[in-house]
């Protein structure tokens, strides 16, 4: 049985840990993910081998009892986000690292746009701010179930709760606005010079239209020609005279 003080290692390590191409492909996914260490690593991916070597098993036994297997198998699966509804168990032995890597909680408060970047995530799920079902949860690791994941947020407590927080605003979401309220400024700047500038015209032509007027009305009026009914008329009256 061995010592109950004594935690049972959970998780195994690659046949061969000094694999170059091995290596390199761990130092990615651990920065893309933020993992802690590659312990993180080594007990995601003992998971899915567990996983898959029982597909196999079960794909290869008729019995009641391995259709029983099978059917919580693929509900587990179905449950965590790691397979569709209706999917078989050849679809579990077609599962790779970082499908399971994205069902980590620490993966989906980044993907939610809980936090800015993994590290943040990170920081906040160890910080005690994260909350699942109003239970605290403090391990990034931890596998999160598609009702669960409706169900995670910040704690009511954590100051975080406030989507103000300068911690939670995007900075690329600053600098956007800032541009976008800076747009708006020269717009409305402009408008109003156009404005004013339009403004101006329409005093200017209201002047030259006065002036115009003004001078024609000082001008002096030229004598009116008589009419040849009016030079008749004169000498008829001067008859009667």
């Amino acid at each position: 049985m061995g010592d109950p003080k004594k935690l049972k290692k959970k998780y195994s390590g690659p046949r061969h840990p000094w694999t170059a191409s091995v290596l390199d492909e761990e130092r990615i996914i651990k920065r893309e993910y933020a993992l802690g260490n590659k312990r993180e690593l080594f007990k995601i991916d003992s998971f899915l081998k567990k996983y898959k070597d029982l597909a196999k098993k079960l794909i290869a036994s008729t019995t009641e009892q391995s259709k029983k297997e099978e059917v919580q198998v693929l509900d587990k699966m179905q449950r965590l986000g790691l397979l569709p509804m209706g999917a078989k168990l050849d679809d579990v032995l077609g599962l790779e690292l970082k499908d399971a890597l994205e069902r980590r909680l620490q993966s989906i408060v980044f993907r939610k746009g809980l936090a800015r970047s993994m590290k943040q995530a990170r920081q906040f799920i160890t910080h005690r701010h994260i909350i699942i079902n109003e239970k605290e949860i403090t391990a990034p690791s931890y596998l999160v179930s598609l009702e669960e994941e409706n169900h995670l947020g910040f704690k009511n407590k954590s100051s975080l709760a406030d989507q103000d927080h300068p911690e939670r605003v995007n900075p690329a979401d600053l600098v956007k606005k800032e541009k976008e309220l800076a747009e708006k400024s020269e717009k409305s700047t402009e408008s109003a010079e156009k404005s004013e500038n339009t403004k101006q015209d329409e005093k200017k032509v209201v002047e030259e239209t006065a002036a115009e007027d003004n001078e024609e009305a000082e001008k002096p009026k030229a004598p009116v020609e008589e009419t040849a009914e009016e030079k008749v008329e004169k000498p008829q009256e001067d008859n009667k005279e």
